[in-house]
């Protein structure tokens, strides 16, 4: 529930919470079932599914109007939470465990004659990410709630997710992911908050009565946002905080007139083209069409969610608003709002302040997480573009250059080159539009998302920025929650826990740092139950990827594992070489002391991404022949699964063994499936990269599988880069590279994979796989002598999950409150 008219409602009395005993349970799902969705007893199941929805719903809402109006009657500092993507996955079990309901929901559920289990495999993974960005913008929103910090997350109601991926032939193939197909039963509808956003049109200025010069945005194409809000519940506090999410519909149904006229299809254009803004998620911005789809969503997003900001900021000081309002800017999509802020602040005939008192507000209230730390990878708009869908923006963007370069040129007078560097325009034959710079400029506050990182920002991408204004820079290391990847997605270990720690543990993950003297008391008990939960959690994930591929994992092998997004800097090809080399080792007889192994690699390709297309061929290709080769048997196998996902994660990670995280050191801002594998009990194989540095740096180094050239090495080794060189001093490379070339993959495409042995071998090669091949090969035998000592590997993996406590986003989420935000606790 959000913004009841707080004169009338939060006059009341608290609003009660309804009982949560099995039989009144019982009675409102099969109210829901019969009198809301006119279904009965033996329809299909995702019905109940729905009416157990709708029943849990009712029992989250008295604390979300409860927590709405604790936030008005303290009259307190707010945060806006701005992310094009919240991948928040399936909502039940999350509900289920912060309401402490699970056990009457799963006494009601027998008078249905299902399980709890099937009905939450009903549920569709909510399309509203693609990958670490969202998923993390989600885990922030779970700790916001624990944490009882009133944060409102804002995104798009995208009617389809990024797609749906399977493989024909090998290849990945994109299908819609329309998952909101039979509705969303967690949102509710607020149309009175609707906020009408413009594009297009033209600027005029003209000048008061008081002689001010003003500008107004006129002849516009408006587009309605209307809000659709998601409840977020904290663990058991109470607290109810919202995701808002933005919908896109037209101004007019049609055009009456030309539907009466007869022209259909021009009758409705104007409807569907606003429409479309929140239909995909991430359009293919390969062409100029998606584009100009993305750009529109960036400022959608950000020109609603400002303007929801000011409504409820009502008639309060313009000049106390940074003092009650935070806007965090998450990664660079949301950086429009610096110019959309200033547009409100400048022109809406209420407001109208001067352009420094505007300025003023605007570099107060806004603060930048960067999360990435490839240049191709930053927001950048042609101002030809830019200029046609927000020609007001345009205007303020380059004013609030001119002031800054002003600036600069003062600080550094006759450094032409800082200046042209530091533009939020780069100049060229088509001129570009900076978005992470406007970000930088118009925020307070700009943090990385680990400790590497922070600093790489700091030397490199925003080095001139950090000369300037060293004091807004900072370093927020990303966390996961424990709630959704260790209480929810691990059961059996969450229970082992309690009864180790007592209960309490899920919102305070510093307590699990007790559990580590047990990894070397000699507690022969404990580590029996350790090892039985995880091979209880290998055969679930068997289970899966046999029913999804056909292929037969064995649980008592090592499960290697490597899932998420597919791209060359992630490094899964060296991943495929390794295991292209352990087969090489097979039919060759090399099998002393041997190790059986099950990979699994996961994760979905941009739609405009070719090569990273043909990792995911070549994976399937070497799978092939290694699954069917009769010579190999169960010592090796490998698995492409696909359309890995946040449901797919919540079985995976609690049952790796061996946690990929192989990056090339300095490009991999900081992950986060690193920290949810190593609270799940797995040991990571890993570079010198984002927050596997201070993974390693909690585990210790002993209980870390570390290998590769550091970021320092990579970038003096760039200049002079010869792959050739470690293929010459390399037999197991060579005869891994001689299997590519032969086409023993590819027998019936012959040079299908030309292209990436062509850049593997390329002195341009930017990610230098060669080069840590041989460190990563010698780093994965490490491994496999460790798993053949099951009481060493056992420790090990009892010390990774005991010291995943910093990992947790609520300490994340402290840090930004203690250093960023500043707001007050609704508790």
């Amino acid at each position: 529930m959000a913004e009841p008219h707080h004169a009338i409602v939060c006059a009341l009395p608290s609003m009660p919470a309804l009982p949560t005993d099995d039989e009144t349970l019982s009675r409102d799902i099969q109210r829901y079932l019969e009198y809301h969705l006119g279904r009965y007893l033996g329809c299909n199941q995702y019905y109940l599914y729905e009416a157990l929805a709708y029943t849990i719903r009712d029992r989250i809402m008295a604390d979300w109007r409860n927590t709405w109006c604790l936030k008005k009657k303290n009259n307190s500092r707010r945060a806006h939470y701005l992310s094009l993507e919240f991948l928040i996955g399936r909502s039940l079990g999350n509900h289920l465990l912060n309401l402490d309901i699970r056990e009457p929901v799963d006494e009601a559920l027998k008078d249905f004659a299902i399980s709890l289990e099937e009905l939450r495999d009903t549920e569709p993974d909510a399309g509203l990410g693609n990958g670490g960005l969202g998923r993390l913008a989600a885990c922030f929103m779970d700790s916001c709630a624990t944490l009882a910090l009133p944060v409102t997350g804002y995104g798009l109601r995208y009617e389809y997710g990024m797609f749906h991926q399977h493989i024909e032939n090998g290849y990945q193939v994109e299908d819609p992911d329309h998952w909101m197909r039979d509705g969303h039963p967690w949102e509710v509808e607020r149309p009175e908050y609707t906020q009408t956003v413009r594009f297009c049109g033209r600027t005029e200025h003209f000048v008061d009565p008081e002689g001010k010069p003003h500008a107004r945005w006129i002849e516009t194409e408006d587009v309605l946002a209307v809000p659709y809000d998601v409840p977020v519940s904290g663990y058991r506090n109470r607290i109810v905080n919202t995701l808002r999410l933005w919908s896109a519909s037209a101004t007019d149904e049609f055009n009456l007139k030309e539907f009466n006229a007869g022209d259909y299809a021009d009758s409705v254009a104007s409807k569907n083209q606003a429409e479309n803004i929140t239909m995909v998620l991430y359009p293919n911005d390969a062409n100029e069409n998606g584009k100009e789809l993305r750009l529109r969503q960036q400022y959608f997003l950000t020109s609603a969610s400002l303007q929801d900001a000011f409504r409820q900021y009502e008639q309060r000081p313009l000049s106390e608003f940074a003092d009650h309002n935070v806007f965090q800017l998450n990664d660079t999509h949301p950086s429009i709002a610096v110019a959309e802020m200033m547009r409100i602040l400048l022109d809406d005939p209420d407001k109208r302040l001067e352009w420094n008192e505007a300025w003023a507000i605007t570099t107060r209230c806004m603060a930048y997480t960067n999360h990435t730390l490839l240049p191709e990878a930053l927001e950048r708009w042609p101002v030809k573009l830019f200029n046609c869908l927000l020609p007001r923006l345009l205007e303020i963007i380059y004013e609030i250059n001119a002031r800054f370069l002003a600036d600069v040129r003062q600080r550094w007078p006759g450094d032409t080159d800082r200046v042209r560097r530091m533009s939020l325009i780069e100049e060229g034959p088509d001129p570009q539009v900076r978005m992470a710079w406007l970000a930088i400029v118009g925020s307070f506050s700009v943090n990385g998302v680990a400790a590497l990182h922070s600093d790489l920002l700091k030397e490199g991408l925003f080095r001139d920025f950090y000369e300037l204004w060293p004091e807004r820079f900072n370093n927020k290391t990303n966390g996961v929650t424990p709630r959704r990847w260790l209480a929810i997605a691990n059961p059996p270990l969450a229970e082992l826990l309690t009864e180790q720690l007592g209960d309490g543990w899920q919102a305070d993950l510093g307590r699990l740092q007790k559990m580590e003297p047990l990894a070397d008391n000699g507690d022969v008990a404990f580590h029996r139950r350790w090892r039985e939960i995880r091979l209880h959690n290998k055969r679930r994930l068997a289970q899966l990827v046999e029913a999804e591929t056909g292929v037969a994992f064995d649980p008592n092998a090592l499960f290697d594992i490597q899932v998420k997004r597919i791209h060359e800097y992630k490094r899964q090809l060296l991943n495929v070489l390794h295991v292209i080399h352990l087969y090489n080792r097979i039919r060759q007889g090399d099998t002393a002391n041997w190790v059986d192994r099950c990979v699994l690699i996961g994760g979905k390709a941009a739609p405009g991404y070719i090569r990273a297309k043909e990792i995911i061929k070549l994976i399937n290709n070497v799978a092939g022949v290694i699954n069917n080769d009769p010579a190999v048997g169960n010592r090796l196998k490998l698995v492409f699964l696909p359309n890995y996902g946040v449901t797919k994660m919540m079985t995976i990670c609690p049952a790796a063994d061996l946690s990929e995280q192989i990056s090339t050191a300095g490009k991999e801002a900081s992950g986060t499936g690193n920290m949810k594998f190593m609270m799940n009990g797995a040991i990571t194989i890993g570079t010198y990269d984002g927050a596997n540095i201070e993974i390693m740096d909690a585990v210790g180094e002993d209980n870390f599988f570390l290998f590769g050239l550091r970021a320092d090495e990579v970038q003096a080794m760039r200049a002079n880069y010869r792959p050739q060189h470690f293929i010459d001093n390399d037999p197991d490379l060579q005869a891994v590279l001689r299997l590519l070339d032969s086409d023993h993959f590819s027998g019936m495409e012959p040079g299908l994979f030309r292209g990436i042995l062509d850049s593997l071998r390329s002195p341009q090669d930017p990610w230098m796989t060669l080069a840590d091949f041989r460190s990563y090969v010698d780093a994965q035998q490490r491994a496999e002598a460790v798993w053949r000592d099951h009481d060493q590997w056992t420790r090990m993996s009892i010390r990774n999950c005991a010291a995943s406590g910093g990992f947790s986003t609520d300490r994340t989420i402290a840090e930004y409150n203690d250093e960023i935000w500043r707001l007050p606790s609704l508790a």
